[in-house]
């Protein structure tokens, strides 16, 4: 092997270990894949790529908290019903019972955050392994959003004492949050992703409590031989998570009009999805919310480039396990 191409090699190799060149590599493709699959010139349209990335932002703000979960050394399969009953009691709180948004929101937010809690304390606390941990949480919290709601949908659709039915408006909070600015260029949907984005990164690479987060996702043993608190740490992860649950539920709620106990069936898989394929590994410690950011850019243009090509859903549940795998093989190349 010559020395140009022996050196050629090694530039390639490292940019290959990587993990960010590797999600812009993904993310290129997908926009490649776009432009040649245009639906007679969809793709191109600025509307399109509003509405993907309101169509990402939720599925974004789940990938906030499952991204501090994952670097942690844990997971969360919880969100996506915690999603929906997020979304149920939102719609309850706003449209039947008439609460006022701050009350309703904070209220929200609680259940979210305490389904995380409860999470944190099953796999720091009690030692459950995450994976059955979550699953629990992921049934119950299904459940339970089945039992408020009444096992139909949460809408504008309210029920008289005698029975019959009268209808109300949409409340001035789900308008908002569903409404666009900037001349119709974003969704408000997209601007709480981006906060929410902006305030993971801060607790990440500023925060005590970030690096701590890092350190237990390494070896939790070292970290905590080094003085750090890994249950407290472990826990705050998941009642992190739980509330970036909690906040994608309300956006849910807000853009369907509706609270709908079966919303975020599989979210949590697209959220996984959107961490791997950002390049944060699964076994925790590595990884950041920058790369997440390009992972739900990824996910959400692919989801937006299959819609407009009117590629079915199966199809596309096939291929986003299909890039999952590669994924996850990636990473362990990498790490050979």
């Amino acid at each position: 092997m010559t020395t140009s191409s022996a050196g050629q090699s090694t530039f390639l190799g490292r940019l290959w270990a990587n993990p960010a060149s590797r999600a812009l590599l993904a993310l290129g493709l997908v926009l490649l894949l776009g432009c040649l699959f245009n639906a007679d010139g969809a793709f191109f349209k600025p509307g399109t790529h509003r509405d993907a990335l309101r169509q990402a932002s939720v599925f974004g703000i789940l990938a906030c908290g499952m991204t501090l979960v994952i670097i942690s050394g844990g997971i969360d399969l919880a969100v996506g019903s915690v999603l929906a009953l997020v979304a149920v009691s939102f719609s309850l709180m706003s449209i039947h019972w008439g609460w006022s948004p701050w009350l309703a929101v904070t209220a929200c937010l609680l259940v979210g955050a305490a389904f995380g809690a409860v999470s944190g304390a099953l796999t720091a606390g009690f030692r459950i392994q995450p994976f059955i941990a979550t699953l629990a949480m992921m049934v119950f919290a299904r459940g339970l959003a089945k039992t408020v709601s009444g096992g139909m949908k949460v809408s504008t659709a309210v029920k008289n004492p005698d029975g019959s039915y009268r209808y109300v408006e949409v409340p001035e909070t789900f308008r908002f949050i569903d409404s666009r600015i900037l001349g119709d260029n974003i969704t408000v949907v997209t601007v709480i992703f981006l906060v929410c984005a902006l305030t993971t990164w801060l607790l990440l690479s500023r925060h005590r409590w970030g690096r701590h987060v890092y350190a237990i996702g390494g070896n939790e043993e070292a970290a905590r031989l080094s003085g750090v608190n890994v249950t407290t740490t472990k826990l705050l992860a998941y009642v992190a998570g739980g509330l970036m649950a909690a906040v994608a539920g309300i956006c849910q709620a807000a853009q369907e009009h509706q609270g709908d106990p079966e919303a975020g069936v599989g979210y949590e898989l697209t959220a996984i999805a959107i961490v791997v394929i950002g390049g944060t590994t699964l076994t925790g410690g590595r990884g950041g919310i920058g790369l997440t950011l390009i992972g739900t850019l990824t996910i959400g243009y692919l989801e937006k480039i299959l819609s407009v090509n009117a590629v079915p859903e199966a199809s596309r549940l096939m291929l986003t396990g299909a890039i999952i795998v590669a994924a996850v093989l990636a990473q362990r190349r990498k790490s050979r």
